[in-house]
């Protein structure tokens, strides 16, 4: 008995561990595993990235500071933080395009953009495209409007 005990509070300890790890806020196990899940996703993607740069020769600043961004549910709407080291002209006006792609008004917003940039933004549906918007999707396309911005100022550079 307590054996079993001492490996469910085990196991119950590594799922929290993982849980802060991947910046879930879940609450049940098998959502804690699934954002983990996509939160390896979102590495590998990452690594798959820095190595095309790296076969290619490419060795950009911006792209050696790759901004992280986290995408959460609110009670409101959808939180969304943005943070790169680096300072990222021109990054707030693509990721302000998602939002008005995907419908959502910003209802919060925080940006700084001296020496790093930084965004906290806390988007609500407006309810024109009548689709329930979820965090995966607002990720996906702040993910993809970040390498829109990043092969824009490689253009220009």
């Amino acid at each position: 008995m307590v054996s079993r005990e001492h490996k469910k509070a085990a196991l119950h300890e590594k799922l929290q561990l993982l849980r802060s790890i991947t910046n879930s806020h879940a609450k049940n196990n098998s959502s804690i595993i699934l954002d983990a899940s996509k939160y390896i996703e979102e590495l590998k993607h990452k690594v798959q990235i820095l190595n095309q740069d790296i076969a290619s020769g490419q060795s950009s600043s911006y792209q050696n500071s790759w901004p992280v961004v986290t995408v959460e549910a609110a009670e409101k709407g959808i939180r969304v933080n943005l943070y790169s080291e680096r300072s990222c002209p021109g990054l707030l006006v693509f990721v302000l395009q998602v939002f008005e792609e995907l419908g959502l008004n910003v209802l919060e917003a925080r940006v700084s953009c001296t020496g790093s940039f930084q965004l906290e933004a806390l988007g609500v549906e407006s309810g024109k495209n009548g689709d329930n918007i979820n965090a995966h999707t607002v990720k996906q396309a702040i993910s993809n409007a970040i390498e829109n911005w990043t092969e824009n100022n490689n253009h220009q550079g």
